[in-house]
């Protein structure tokens, strides 16, 4: 692999309109986590409930599994950027809905739950538009995967700010405050969208309906083995692995014996650590055997929360979670950047909303199980039974790619697909 210099790094801001998206989303993101920290150790300060923690999780995150296939179709027939600037100004309605709940002293679980089904909608059709948007937004379409991997360094520096001032926030002024913030840095992210000037993209007229469209996605998928198994793939770490997000504020109140800051802590490890794996991809000028590395990263992500799962003290568990973070966000990001650059732009929103569905559908189903789970044989056990179903779903994609044959030459000239041996 090339030397990593900040010039390949920060290359895509070159881009006038990626820059202005970059600047506010950096903002916005930031309160977005925050948000996120503050839902999870309130549900679970309230009720003390891991069932009931995994239920809110859930709720916000099935949504996902249901219409982000039908928010790619969307996206493909409309234009993405509109798509983008609705979800973002409806967000920031949810936000304040439930700051004003809080705020106002009505705390119910039954509101947020529903108010987390709400943001769940917004994002089926936010991520899609979102992710399908990048490649309009840079100037040079060599600098996609460059784009697409400094966006999830953004994305991993909010997720260590953001719970870090969220713990801080809560243990002065509640968890209320964190809600306002959040609904306060939308203005950002909506300024810059505005600013924005994209050439409008020609959009072929169609009167098939969606869902016919949809199927066409399938259809594609079914003849893209490669494109498929990187899907199956996010579905099955996302059922098992990534839940561990759910069962943080249980193991930072009950296992830690802490406090909301505890929380930070612990996710505050996860983002430093997916912070350097999401670097480590923005300058990667050319890495070969994309899916190698994938799968490599998943041993790391499950290896180190298995690590953690027997670990009793804070400080050392850090470190597994920092280790943790780096495989995860080389997982989701590699398998993202090959996505991107494998698919045909005509559809590019279907699959990636298949993408989605499989990141986002598949984390609520695995969350509820993991609350579930806890609240009869305790967090630690459920990590271990986690971790497990990732290093067998590691081990099976190894020889599922070596199987299918597929090497990779990923650089910011050209993502090649050839047919001699992919050694993996």
């Amino acid at each position: 692999m090339a030397a990593v210099t900040p010039s390949a790094i920060f290359r895509s801001l070159k881009s006038r309109n990626f820059k202005l998206y970059f600047a506010g989303q950096s903002i916005s993101l930031i309160g977005t986590w925050m948000q996120r920290l503050a839902v999870s150790w309130l549900v679970y300060d309230v009720t003390h409930s891991a069932f009931l923690l995994g239920l809110v999780m859930f709720a916000g995150q099935i949504p996902a599994l249901i219409l982000s296939p039908y928010g790619g179709a969307v996206t493909d027939r409309h234009s993405r950027y509109k798509i983008l600037l609705i979800t973002q100004i409806a967000s920031m309605v949810q936000a304040g809905l439930l700051a004003a709940m809080i705020l106002g002293g009505f705390y119910s679980t039954t509101g947020v739950i529903l108010l987390s089904i709400l943001l769940g909608c917004i994002n089926a059709f936010d991520i899609p538009s979102r992710q399908s948007l990048m490649i309009e937004l840079i100037d040079d379409k060599k600098d996609l995967p460059n784009a697409i991997a400094l966006n999830s360094s953004m994305v991993n520096l909010a997720r260590l700010i953001g719970p870090v001032v969220a713990g801080l926030l809560i243990s002065w002024v509640g968890e209320g405050m964190c809600f306002l913030i959040n609904t306060i840095t939308f203005i950002f992210v909506i300024g810059s969208l505005l600013m924005i000037k994209i050439e409008p993209r020609k959009i072929e007229k169609t009167r098939q309906s969606v869902w016919k469209g949809l199927n066409e996605g399938y259809q594609y998928l079914k003849t893209k083995p490669d494109l498929s198994l990187m899907i199956i793939l996010m579905a099955c770490i996302s059922f098992s692995l990534m839940p561990i997000i759910t069962l943080l504020p249980i193991f930072a109140k009950d296992v830690f014996k802490g406090n909301a800051s505890t929380l930070s802590y612990l996710e505050g490890a996860m983002g430093l650590g997916a912070l350097g794996g999401a670097i480590f991809l923005a300058g990667a000028k050319k890495l070969k055997n994309l899916p190698k590395t994938i799968v490599f990263s998943i041993f790391i992500f499950a290896g180190s929360l298995l690590f953690f799962s027997f670990i009793p003290w804070l400080g050392l568990s850090l470190i597994f979670l920092l280790f943790s973070g780096i495989g995860q966000m080389i997982q989701i990001s590699g398998s993202n950047s090959f996505i991107q650059t494998h698919v045909d732009d005509n559809m590019r929103g279907r699959v990636i909303s298949y993408f989605a569905m499989a990141f986002q559908g598949m984390m609520p189903i695995g969350s509820f199980i993991a609350g579930f789970s806890a609240n009869h044989i305790g967090p630690q056990n459920t990590v271990i039974i986690q971790s497990g179903l990732g290093l067998i779903t590691a081990t099976v994609f190894y020889f599922l790619l070596k199987k299918v044959r597929l090497k990779v030459v990923f650089n910011e000239r050209t993502a090649l697909r050839e047919n001699p041996e992919f050694l993996i």
